[in-house]
């Protein structure tokens, strides 16, 4: 199982991102997907989750400004981030668990792969 995040970089406060994470080697369309985020000092947390049907969830400091998408044709999950903050400045990682839980997992520990995680700097 292999994730790859893309699209962090600076951006002024107010402004937008869009994350975008590769995944490979596993049948993606069953597996729930997340985006954590771990601030220096702090634990990771996961702000955005998408199960296999698609339902998503959001953490509440980030609700109404991310957007989760999901591209199962190409294996590739998306974060919109609109009306960036000072505080969503963090390292951003993709994460994949197989779904059989039966609820959309939002703890860092429930997820099995991650990724390599990409920097994003609100100043």
């Amino acid at each position: 199982v292999q994730l790859v995040e893309s699209g962090g970089g600076s951006v002024q406060a107010g402004g937008s991102l869009r994350l975008s994470c590769a995944a490979s080697g596993y049948t993606y369309s069953s597996y729930c997907m997340g985006w954590a985020r771990q601030a220096p000092g702090k634990e990771r947390e996961v702000v955005a989750a998408i199960d296999s049907d698609g339902i998503t969830a959001y953490a509440h400091s980030v609700k109404g400004r991310f957007t989760l998408s999901k591209d199962n044709a190409k294996n590739i999950l998306h974060l919109q981030m609109n009306s960036l903050k000072p505080e969503d400045t963090a390292m951003y990682y993709c994460a994949a668990v197989s779904d059989h839980m039966g609820w959309i997992p939002f703890l860092a520990s429930e997820y099995k792969y991650w990724g390599q995680g990409t920097q994003v700097t609100v100043s």
